[in-house]
């Protein structure tokens, strides 16, 4: 009876076990999915479209002529406003979304500042998910092989769970992989494809941190919170912002805008070229901070 009895304690536990982490992972896949789904990309702030106002309009038109691979102004001629560093426009939500990766088809969203943490967990606990149901569906799999069940009916239901969950996570281990290493260089799809333009020319690695750092850059600075689909932390920011320009803060993760650079000595400006001292806009945005401090206006407008 006592050996009965632990027989069936141990099956009831297997299963509470088997039951518990399944709806673990399926909780998880579905609310990181939901929030990549339903997270809207970031366009520009209102700072940067007030900063369009002071460019004349017969600027405009050379401004479009000046691609990124001349290191100039990137400017937005369907948005009509300078996009800030690694903002790209996408033809298929028709704006300019904050550190753009790529638009996603299967979320029917675009990927970028937003929800690009949301877009890795919903990858890496679909990637569980999927290897999950292979592994407890691969045992009745070998009994229907061996003939140790007959049952037809069920056989081609596990035959096609097997099949397709192997086949998804054969494909998202490719794609996981990818963005993995994306993040540990902190690029983007685009800036993998294209490199971003400094002063001195190309270079895929201008915003390379360091292994933490760009980590800390995707999924914020509370380590406890990284698996979680929950937004990042408060953006931080240090010093004052009132104009399109890239400068070095103590901030990890950036707010859209602007994102910290690799070092001091190796900062390089990827929009501008002008090497002037640039003039003060005279507009009051943030206090600013005693720690750095970061010019008002990227370009004095009387001279554009």
């Amino acid at each position: 009876v006592i050996s009965v009895f632990s027989i069936f304690s141990f099956l009831v536990l297997f299963l509470v076990t088997y039951l518990v982490i399944f709806h673990i992972l399926f909780v998880l896949f579905v609310w990181t999915y939901w929030k990549s789904v339903f997270t809207l990309p970031i366009p520009p702030g209102k700072k940067v479209r007030d900063q369009t106002l002071f460019i004349p309009c017969k600027t405009k038109a050379e401004m479009l002529k000046r691609t990124q691979n001349s290191s100039r102004i990137r400017f937005c001629d369907r948005c009509q406003l300078i996009k800030p560093d690694r903002c790209h426009h996408c033809s298929v939500c028709a704006m300019c979304v904050l550190k753009m990766d790529h638009h996603c088809p299967w979320v029917n969203n675009c990927i970028g500042f937003s929800n690009y943490k949301f877009f890795l967990l919903f990858l890496a606990y679909s990637l569980l998910y999927c290897l999950y149901i292979a592994a407890t569906v691969f045992k009745y799999f070998i009994k229907y092989w061996t003939g140790e069940l007959t049952n037809g009916r069920s056989k081609f239901h596990i035959l096609f769970l097997l099949f397709v969950s192997i086949m998804f996570f054969v494909s998202l281990m490719f794609l996981f992989g990818y963005h993995c290493w994306l993040v540990s260089r902190n690029r983007s799809t685009l800036e993998a494809f294209s490199a971003p333009v400094f002063q001195n020319g190309p270079d895929k690695n201008g915003f390379n941190l360091g292994f933490v750092k760009n980590l800390q850059q995707v999924f914020g600075e509370e380590k406890k919170l990284w698996l979680l689909p929950i937004k990042l932390s408060s953006f931080r920011v240090t010093c004052r912002f009132s104009s399109v320009f890239l400068c070095l803060f103590p901030c990890s993760q950036g707010d859209g805008h602007f994102f910290p650079m690799r070092s001091l000595n190796e900062a390089r400006n990827p929009l501008l070229t002008n090497e002037e001292q640039w003039e003060e806009d005279g507009i009051d945005e943030e206090p600013q901070s005693k720690e750095m401090s970061c010019p008002d206006l990227p370009w004095p407008v009387d001279e554009l």
